[in-house]
């Protein structure tokens, strides 16, 4: 039979099972059918096809795209999943996800934690755009509706409190009495040189020229992922070879107790 001016044959079951009447009905039926849009080889296909679930689909997602993302965020990313989107539809098909069940996910985030609602609304869609990519979902999945399907967020961002710049030189001299902790080090580190905590926390020596006092943090470590020169002042480069006379590595972390696991955050803030 023709379909959209192409010719198509249908196969309607084996002579010795099926009878000429049987055929003829079953032929006149699927005709019926084909002019109100149906196509039966699509459908075959699509009933041969083996669709992931969510989770699965977002697991697979997760290992082919995670080279291209920079630190730890691949971790974040695939947490937020396991955490409040596969419990509610981790099992479900992923064609059959849509925007209701995007609503059904955010809805008991979306006031209370709006930043972390608003990253995952965007992961989810990510996902959904390469499980149609894969073959999983036979039409792209807009998830433009999904806020109409919420409350308005009202939180505030902006920038987080920063010390007044005049009190900065009082903050340095306490360090400098303090402790010789590597925390201290790496907080007086990041002050000297105005860079963001991970770029001291993950830098490794191999990244210094003391003797011409520059550190070159290469692209892969920089929010903008271009390398980056920062020359070093001279209290700089007397804290670097002190810590370089200490170091258990000659290429692991600078502000490291072993030199292979980095120091957190909290080490640098409770100084303040």
């Amino acid at each position: 039979m023709q379909r959209n001016g192409q010719r198509r044959d249908y196969g309607l079951g084996s002579a010795l099972d099926v009878s000429l009447a049987e055929a003829r009905e079953a032929a006149t039926a699927l005709r019926r059918r084909v002019r109100e849009g149906f196509d039966p080889v699509a459908e075959r296909r699509k009933a041969r096809k083996i669709v992931p679930n969510f989770e699965a689909a977002t697991r697979i997602c997760h290992e082919t795209l995670r080279e291209g993302w920079k630190g730890g965020h691949h971790a974040k990313w695939l947490s937020s999943f396991e955490k409040h989107v596969f419990p509610k539809i981790g099992k479900k098909p992923v064609d059959q996800v849509d925007s209701a069940c995007v609503v059904e996910v955010l809805a008991p985030i979306w006031l209370e934690i709006p930043e972390t609602a608003r990253r995952i609304l965007q992961r989810i869609s990510v996902v959904l755009d390469f499980a149609h990519v894969k073959g999983w979902v036979p039409e792209e999945v807009s998830l433009r509706s999904v806020r109409k399907g919420l409350p308005r967020q009202n939180d505030k961002r902006g920038h987080m409190e920063a010390m007044p710049y005049a009190e900065v030189p009082a903050l340095m001299q306490k360090l400098a009495g303090a402790s010789p902790t590597t925390g201290r080090d790496a907080l007086r580190f990041t002050i000297y040189n105005a860079v963001r905590s991970n770029e001291t926390r993950f830098a490794v020596w191999s990244e210094f020229d003391l003797d011409n006092g520059i550190w070159s943090i290469p692209g892969e470590r920089m929010k903008a992922r271009e390398a980056h020169i920062v020359p070093l002042s001279a209290p700089v480069v007397a804290l670097l070879r002190k810590r370089w006379n200490e170091r258990t590595s000659d290429t692991g972390l600078v502000f490291s107790h072993n030199g292979e696991k980095p120091i957190s955050d909290v080490t640098m803030t409770k100084l303040l």
